[in-house]
């Protein structure tokens, strides 16, 4: 961690635990070198930092190209590394960049879903996923938190104090889906990324909240 990430690190964990009262669970199943994609729920803006403060290892982040737009704003941004995405033009480059940042044995943030969910509850995966892992040698840790929506969902104007939860699960590896992908036809390698997609999803859904 660089400077200035390890002050927004510190800063988003002391919100956490004095605000929000959160937990974190097997934050040792993430490997603290080397590539990984860690793939999550999405339920709020402040599932990306929740996800990265329970971690002691720098987090590649995603964010909307036209926050790198507002100066002081965007060279936060760019300190913490941080990845723009413009969905309006298409997700290449930025598919580029999360490719660079895992060849460099960087960990990154993905969503699964693709967007916030409109009532907390999970929504089927979407492809996008899928074509990031098999393009990719990073094992994928599925992750799961729990609270956000209650706490700071799509149509809150203010922040709750409501409990959060952020559970890590075991790694994934896909090594029979990469191996497949290099020899079988374009239809079948669409399948390929949804199946990847749906299994992902499927292993955050096991991931169950703790009562203590």
């Amino acid at each position: 961690m660089n400077f200035s990430y390890r002050l927004g690190w510190y800063f988003f964990r002391a919100l956490f635990k004095l605000y929000f009262r959160w937990r974190v669970y097997n934050p040792e199943r993430v490997p603290l070198e080397g590539p990984v994609i860690l793939a999550a729920n999405h339920a709020s803006i402040i599932d990306p930092p929740l996800v990265g403060a329970g971690l002691h290892r720098l987090i590649n982040y995603l964010a909307r190209e036209s926050l790198f737009h507002v100066p002081v704003f965007a060279a936060i941004l760019r300190s913490w590394k941080v990845v723009a995405v413009d969905r309006d033009a298409g997700t290449g480059r930025g598919l580029k960049t999360i490719l660079n940042r895992l060849n460099q044995d960087g960990a990154i943030i993905l969503f699964p879903e693709g967007t916030r969910s409109e009532d907390g509850n999970l929504q089927p995966a979407r492809s996008g996923i899928g074509l990031t892992v098999i393009k990719s040698n990073a094992p994928v840790v599925p992750v799961r938190v729990f609270g956000t929506f209650e706490a700071f969902g799509r149509n809150s104007k203010f922040p709750r104090p409501r409990r959060l939860q952020v559970k890590y699960g075991k790694p994934l590896l896909f090594e029979q889906e990469r191996a497949e992908a290099k020899t079988c036809t374009k239809e079948r390698l669409k399948q390929i990324y949804q199946e990847i997609a749906d299994k992902i999803m499927r292993e955050i859904s096991m991931l169950e909240p703790r009562t203590d």
